[in-house]
């Protein structure tokens, strides 16, 4: 009777130890993807800033004319102030 609770602890333990170890290696992979995922943002952040920079180089001191729509012209957008006489 011994034995085999002997055997059933050394069971259990093991079983706990495989679980502890298989959560450890999930958790450094999860760790390490986490650490590629951010480098490649970091990565794709600089290319765009290095774009703009490019851009803005490239376009500097040229000078562009936009025609402006009537329809994205909105008289809506100003407000008239009128004073107040204080009697």
């Amino acid at each position: 009777m011994i034995l085999l609770s002997a055997s059933g602890l050394f069971r259990t333990l093991l079983i706990i130890a495989v679980v502890f170890v298989l959560l450890r290696v999930i958790g450094r992979f999860m760790i390490a993807k986490r650490n590629i995922d951010e480098h490649n943002q970091a990565a794709r952040d600089r290319n765009a800033e290095e774009e703009l920079k490019r851009k803005a180089a490239e376009n500097y001191g040229k000078t562009t004319i936009s025609k402006v729509s009537k329809y994205k012209k909105s008289d809506g957008n100003f407000v008239d102030f009128e004073e107040i006489k204080d009697d």
